[in-house]
């Protein structure tokens, strides 16, 4: 997974109306991602008689994110002339899946391609998958790149190209369902809906490629969808957002999206988070930490996360530790402690393993939770910071290099 990158200020982000189709250059819109209204828009353009429109967006929904099907021809329950003119007017198809990895401790990572949205080019993103005992976590990109230069993350070395849409981030969604097996089968008459806690996807967090809030109304559109209990039914508590501060944004998320909060933190000092994560100089530690004390529905029963990467000698001291429990007094909360995942080119060193245990020591001796992520994925650089999308792909000779180096080796760069 890549840390949450900031891009732009709020009042200048592009902001996409959720009952927007999206238009593509030379390609049809697609119906993936669109609310029931939008969808009731749609077909209405095709002529569809208004007292049909309800009955009719119940079966589009049905199959879309029940059944999970990809092509018109494939919904038995809807008129052949109709399944015609939605074929010729719109489409369903999944995104171009480019490549796909998976790595020896199962983690799975897709590079996906968009086609061409109005006068840009096709574009790339990367998706994973980490499967973990009794749950499966997808995680999410919602924007191709990224504008801020956060020195320890990959993602943050590929410039921002643009927001994706919520078919886009939906589409993420539905192709891992489709790999893993989560649909069930859409040729069964009688199909239904795969049991909750039988599903490989379980989970989803919006900690891929870009800064979530920073794309807000497609974010919050393509979660609707995830997490309406008529289709792909991932309740809100088992999806999470990331974000490394965007605190305008942070209310309207709790109040308008009602999802899980994580926050890229990496420092307790405004001076270091200046550079680690730069949109500290636009919002301060002071005022981040304010916006989650009175994040709406933040309670014991739901705490914040707060992610730590864990930086040899930059951020990882017992007394960073103890500033990091009185900076965090009063918000329910609890810290993933994440060993660096290193990449080429970067100047940082992860912290000795030794170390982070002491770290975590204080932590946990004040009350909070402090897990030590198990890194996951590192050999198809899935894992947290090493997410990037050009197309100069590193070759698996190239990486399997880079994993044997010692620490001193890849600092240099």
């Amino acid at each position: 997974m890549a840390f949450s990158l900031d891009l732009a200020s709020p009042d200048t982000r592009p902001r996409v109306p959720a009952a927007t189709i999206p238009a593509t250059s030379g390609e049809k819109p697609s119906l993936i991602g669109l609310d029931r209204e939008s969808l009731a828009t749609a077909l209405r353009s095709l002529g569809v008689p208004e007292r049909q429109i309800r009955m009719r967006v119940a079966q589009l929904w049905h199959w879309l994110y029940v059944r999970g099907v990809a092509d018109f021809g494939q919904m038995a329950n809807i008129a052949g002339t109709l399944r015609q003119a939605l074929d010729a007017a719109y489409t369903i198809a999944r995104p171009e899946i480019v490549e796909e990895q998976i790595s020896v401790d199962g983690t799975r990572k897709w590079l996906f391609r968009f086609p061409a949205r109005g006068a840009g080019r096709p574009v790339e993103i990367e998706t994973v998958y980490i499967p973990e005992e009794g749950r499966g976590t997808l995680c999410v990109s919602s924007q191709v790149g990224c504008t801020l230069t956060c020195t320890f993350c990959h993602t943050g070395t590929q410039r921002l190209v643009r927001n994706l849409t919520p078919d886009e981030i939906v589409g993420q969604v539905m192709v891992a369902r489709d790999r893993l097996g989560d649909f069930p089968d859409a040729a069964t008459p009688e199909g239904g809906i795969l049991p909750s806690e039988g599903r490989l996807v379980s989970n989803v967090v919006m900690m891929g490629m870009g800064e979530p809030l920073y794309n807000f109304d497609n974010v919050r559109a393509a979660l609707a969808v995830v997490s309406d209990g008529e289709g792909l039914a991932l309740s809100k508590r088992r999806i999470t957002l990331s974000t490394s501060g965007v605190v305008p944004m942070i209310a309207p998320t709790g109040e308008d999206m009602g999802v899980g909060l994580a926050i890229s933190l990496h420092a307790v000092r405004d001076e270091l988070r200046d550079v680690l994560v730069p949109i500290n100089k636009k919002y301060p530690l002071a005022q981040l930490l304010e916006a989650c004390r009175t994040y709406p529905g933040v309670s014991n029963a739901r705490r914040i996360t707060f992610e730590y990467v864990m930086l040899k000698d930059v951020n990882d001291s017992l007394v960073d530790a103890r500033e990091l429990v009185r900076l965090l007094h009063g918000i329910p909360a609890k810290i993933n402690l994440i060993p660096f995942n290193p990449w080429p080119g970067s100047a940082y060193e992860c912290s000795d393993w030794d170390q982070i245990e002491r770290f975590a020591e204080v932590v946990n001796q004040a009350g909070y939770a402090s897990p030590i992520r198990t890194p996951r994925g590192r050999d198809i650089f899935a894992a947290c910071g090493q997410l990037k999308s050009e197309s100069e792909r590193m070759k698996k000779g190239d990486r399997i290099a880079m994993e044997s180096a010692p620490a001193s080796e890849l600092a240099a760069g």
